[in-house]
């Protein structure tokens, strides 16, 4: 199984960009798929579940395009899906498979609808009844009440009324104010019971009224759609940040510190989930909140304090609620929260099952959760993922009680959020990546740098080095990239007190000869190697954060790096550096053999097709030409402490 080893941290700042909302992007697509005209979507979501969602428009016949980045083109069908037969397989996205279910129900075409196990394990029984009581013909290839599901063509009966439970998924309600306007009749959705997750009905109504439908709404109970209604597309429409993502970064700055400010998000945003930082604030945590921007701080002077909270308005960002509880003083209870049950896992029974692990007291009932103890460490503790995102999301937090906490399965979050690990890391352990040409004395100013701010340090050109070395030794060809990957793949290199260790044995002098040098620059030219060093290098980045220094440090390893800089020089200051070097050192050596060399390199380094030589468009140049050790030192230092949140650069 793959997992993720966090390191043990004990503060968290900084600044955190929010990717678009899920529940936003595969409701504006499909919105967008059913109307009148042309949508451009900007900002979506670049996730596992919205590509689902996107895979299936395709295949019922949608045209879409990707244009720059996260924007998207979407030529609608005015209506039903113009393809009548497909077979869909929908993963485990719960806002494609539910949504989809209705509208295909009234496009009056042969469907199956498929996903993993788990979502064959996710119940659409009420939604399928309440489609079944106006005419739909849907019938349950497996377990009744279950996925997945056969859709035939049926006559439907337009108008009227019609039922859903709303205790059992606000998804289901959704599902059918979305799908109702395609029978072009006026409709009446009635809830019985109390309806959970009402924020995201709101988030419903709004983007439908964008598309040009107008749900009238009395009280939570019946949803009025009009005769005539049909969706028009309103040209251009933006994807706010993901609030119920925002809830992990919020909690870290309540937990840790701070300032964490989330944007994307804040005071104007249309989600539920934003109210998060009202419970943040019921714990103590000082909370300050802008029109699109949220920041969060912990409380001065003191623990965060338990709270009790009925939690049917925030539902997902809840789950950060029971792991912040280790933080608190007291015992925390959240209640309402019966939809977990039902959700990428049993979340009740999940997060009760992996906060035992941590040293917590829990208690759990059909509906709530409640959480009470003290973070305790406990060595090789595992957090098991279950194949959810918010699982892996949520327990990243635990590091910060200055614990290891290793995720398992942590891949899983590319359900939502594919780079979460990454910006959560910028928060707790921030980068400085140095890259630059060889001799431009970037590995010096790096390990100066790293000492001046107590942060870790990844000379990466010592591992490239290490597998020349060891290939040298070995008698490996440094042509074979195969045989290098090889080497890369179980090198035993350590590093301590300033020395490079290969199988036990000192090699910090032997990886500096001209041999290993040029070697070091034939070996990184080949991908496989690459790949293979890729998470060796990420694993160096630990609280309270890293110096690393190479030729991709910026651009390939680390590019959401706090700071980047491109060190150089010009080929005779550097030839001229490495000359009296190797003097020092007692080596006879030709200052000329020694610039055509550098030059040789930095040409290879610069064309080779993988994670060329190059300074980042967002990385600043740093030219030590003329520019002593200690000047290009205090240049990085004092960019640092402009950059970085102020307890990381002290």
């Amino acid at each position: 199984m793959e997992y993720l080893d966090l390191a043990p941290a004990a503060h968290a700042a900084g600044t955190v960009r929010l990717p678009g909302s899920k529940s936003l992007s595969n409701r504006f697509l499909l919105l967008a798929a059913l109307a009148e005209g042309v949508t451009d979507i900007r900002d979506l979501l670049a996730s596992d579940d919205v590509e689902r969602m996107l895979g299936a428009l395709k295949a019922l016949g949608i045209d879409w395009r990707r244009g720059e980045g996260n924007d998207f083109v979407v030529r609608g069908a005015a209506g039903a899906f113009p393809v009548k037969q497909a077979e869909l397989f929908l993963g485990n996205a719960g806002t494609a498979f539910r949504p989809l279910t209705a509208a295909l129900a009234l496009s009056n075409g042969h469907y199956r609808l498929s996903g993993v196990p788990r979502m064959h394990e996710r119940p659409i029984g009420d939604l399928v009844d309440a489609l079944r009581r106006m005419g739909a013909d849907i019938r349950h290839l497996g377990n009744e009440g279950f996925p997945p599901l056969e859709i035939r063509p049926a006559p439907i009966r337009a108008g009227g009324r019609v039922t859903v439970r709303g205790e059992a998924s606000s998804q289901f309600l959704t599902a059918l104010l979305m799908a109702l306007p395609l029978t072009g009749a006026g409709a009446t959705v009635e809830v019985a019971g109390e309806l959970i997750s009402k924020p995201y009905i709101d988030i419903t109504l709004n983007l439908m009224a964008r598309f040009g439908v107008a749900v009238e709404r009395d009280g939570w109970r019946a949803f009025r759609i009009p005769a005539g209604a049909r969706y028009r597309s309103p040209g251009t429409v933006f994807v706010e940040g993901d609030a119920s993502a925002a809830s992990y970064f919020l909690a870290a700055g309540a937990i840790a510190g701070g300032p964490v400010r989330v944007e994307g998000v804040g005071r104007d945003s249309i989600q539920g989930d934003v109210r998060f930082a009202e419970a943040l604030a019921a714990m103590g945590a000082r909370i300050d909140m802008g029109p699109n921007w949220i920041e969060a701080r912990a409380p001065a002077g003191e623990r965060l304090r338990a709270i009790e909270l009925d939690c049917n308005h925030i539902p997902d960002a809840a789950m950060t609620l029971a792991v912040a509880a280790l933080f608190a003083e007291g015992t925390t209870r959240l209640t309402n929260i019966a939809s977990w049950r039902v959700k990428e896992t049993d979340r009740i029974a999940a997060m009760a099952a992996e906060l035992r692990k941590l040293g917590a007291t829990v208690e759990e009932g059909a509906d709530f959760i409640a959480v009470s103890g003290r973070l305790t460490f406990r060595p090789g503790v595992a957090i098991d993922t279950y194949d959810d995102h918010r699982m892996a999301m949520c327990f990243s937090l635990a590091c910060l009680g200055g614990v290891p906490v290793r995720i398992n399965d942590p891949q899983c979050v590319n359900k939502t959020f594919p780079d979460y690990f990454e910006r959560f890391s910028g928060l707790v352990a921030p980068v400085i990546a140095i890259d630059g040409p060889s001799a431009s004395g970037k590995g010096t100013v790096a390990a100066l740098v790293a000492e001046r701010l107590g942060f870790h340090y990844l000379d990466s050109g010592a591992l490239y080095r290490l597998v020349a070395l060891a290939a040298i030794r070995a008698g490996v060809s440094l042509e074979d990239g195969a045989a290098l990957a090889r080497i890369a793949e179980t090198l035993p290199a350590r590093f301590e007190g300033g020395r490079i260790l290969l199988d036990g044995t000192d090699a910090t002098e032997a990886i500096r000869s001209e041999a290993c040098s040029a070697g070091s620059s034939k070996v990184a030219a080949f991908p496989a190697v690459r790949a293979a060093l890729l998470d060796r290098q990420r694993a160096y980045r630990q609280a309270p954060g890293l110096v690393a220094e190479g030729r991709d440090m910026g651009s390939v390893v680390f590019p959401g790096a706090a700071l980047k800089v491109f060190l150089t020089a010009t080929a005779e200051a550097r030839a001229d550096r490495r000359y009296k070097q190797l003097i020092d050192k007692g080596m006879s050596v030709s200052i000329d053999t020694l610039l055509q060399d550098l030059r040789e390199r930095d040409a290879r380094d610069s064309a080779r097709a993988v994670a060329p030589l190059q300074k980042c468009a967002d990385a600043e140049l740093l030219d030590t030409t003329a520019m002593t050790v200690a000047e290009a030192v205090a240049w990085v230092v004092e960019r640092a402490r402009q950059g970085l949140p102020q307890t990381a650069a002290p």
